[in-house]
């Protein structure tokens, strides 16, 4: 986020467009936001060769599985079943067992969401790593841009004073009646974006990656430590899944706040780097004291 430019605004205009957002930040987003769709499609894809995930260096069929997705046959009805632990819970139609030209068939997650539609393993791991590596190359890019612009100090580093029980309890009630900062505060990022992406950053995506290279036969011989910090690459994978399941759900909420604040104003900060604020001061509050 760079506030340090004003855009000219119509005359009379109550309306002020800051520049929000360096075109660094902005070719970024866009490529992570590619990079992170095809993974997700084509990860859908390598899992589903074997839907069910474990913990240790091992995982086979008589192992036991922490999640497991099957088709279970019962009568004349074929069901699917996704078990998390010792709990069960029917999922056919969606994991398990989805229709395939109209025939109940056997796969973890549905075709219209991997990449390729149909079962294909090699085809799923040529587009996984191929995005994976552009994603790598773009992170890498993103935090020599940071480090050295000072983003991550000036844009994403929380004060001290943001970091109060008071005022995080105050900005997580304002976000729960979907009241968001105006005016100069919303020209930078509140407490909750700042510590949400600094999470994102420095935690989700670097475990994401180290699990992803722990799962490969060929770095592993580069780096055999790896299994051992992540206790085997059945391990490796599912805190792979753990992590990206983790990053969905903060895209999810992600975009969700992007509408509920703003759509248009916040796509044009991310796309051309201008963003509005209401340029009038706040009324003040009126205070009643009791004589």
């Amino acid at each position: 986020m760079d506030t340090s430019e004003t855009m000219p605004t119509p005359p009379g205009s109550k309306r002020l467009i800051v520049h929000r957002h360096s075109i660094a930040v902005r070719l970024s987003h866009w490529l992570n936001v590619l990079c992170m769709t095809i993974l997700l499609f084509s990860g859908l894809q390598i899992f589903n060769a074997h839907p069910a995930l474990y913990w240790g260096p091992y995982g086979a069929d008589n192992d036991p599985s922490v999640l497991s997705m099957r088709a279970v046959e019962g009568g004349d009805t074929t069901r699917g079943i996704t078990r998390i632990g010792s709990l069960s819970f029917d999922t056919t139609g969606v994991l398990g067992v989805s229709d395939v030209d109209g025939q109940p068939t056997e796969r973890g997650f549905p075709a219209w969401i991997t990449l390729p539609s149909y079962q294909d393993l090699a085809t799923g791991r040529r587009w996984h790593f191929f995005f994976a590596w552009l994603f790598v190359i773009n992170g890498v890019a993103y935090l020599a841009y940071g480090l050295i612009s000072r983003h991550f100090r000036r844009d994403l580093l929380p004060k001290a004073a943001e970091l109060t029980p008071t005022n995080l309890g105050h900005e997580i009630a304002d976000h729960a009646r979907l009241r968001f900062p105006k005016g100069e505060k919303a020209r930078n990022y509140n407490t909750l974006q700042k510590l949400a992406y600094l999470t994102v950053i420095f935690v989700a995506l670097p475990l994401m990656i180290a699990t992803g290279l722990t799962m490969s036969p060929g770095f592993d011989a580069f780096a055999p430590w790896l299994i051992d910090v992540f206790g085997g690459r059945q391990s490796a994978r599912t805190i792979h899944f753990i992590a990206a399941s983790g990053l969905i759900a903060f895209v999810v909420i992600h975009v969700a706040m992007v509408l509920v604040s703003g759509l248009f104003n916040n796509m044009r900060s991310m796309i051309t780097g201008g963003y509005a604020i209401d340029s009038r001061p706040e009324p003040a509050v009126k205070k009643d004291f009791a004589s």
